[in-house]
């Protein structure tokens, strides 16, 4: 099993929701957050002072799925996600040693789907 964890532009869940219900995958759990890279962030003046906002807001997914499912959904994410402007986010790819469903004490694979 693998956790795909994808900073996205915000604008863009709409679309990557309904890309994950047509490939069947569940489980997303999602974040609000506010992040800086290569973005930088904006400046503007408040009442004649120069206010820089260096973090932007985000939004993280977590999701985890098989090995075989990695490609195919970050390749999608990927197309989805894209403006071809700075700011259109990343995606980190970890192993995940194990699952538990906690009503049920299921584990791995069938803990997830």
């Amino acid at each position: 099993m693998k956790k795909i964890e994808a900073f996205i532009r915000p604008e863009k869940l709409t679309d990557i929701k309904e890309m994950l219900n047509q490939m069947n995958i569940n489980g997303l759990s999602i974040s609000q957050i506010m992040g800086a890279g290569n973005q930088k962030g904006w400046k503007e003046y408040v009442r004649g002072a120069e206010v820089e906002y260096n973090f932007l807001p985000k939004l993280k997914l977590e999701i985890v799925v098989t090995d075989e499912q990695v490609d195919e959904l970050v390749d999608k994410i990927c197309e989805k996600a894209f403006t071809g402007d700075v700011g259109d986010g990343k995606i980190f790819i970890s192993d995940v040693l194990d699952a538990i469903r906690i009503r049920t004490r299921e584990r791995g694979l069938d803990a997830v789907k």
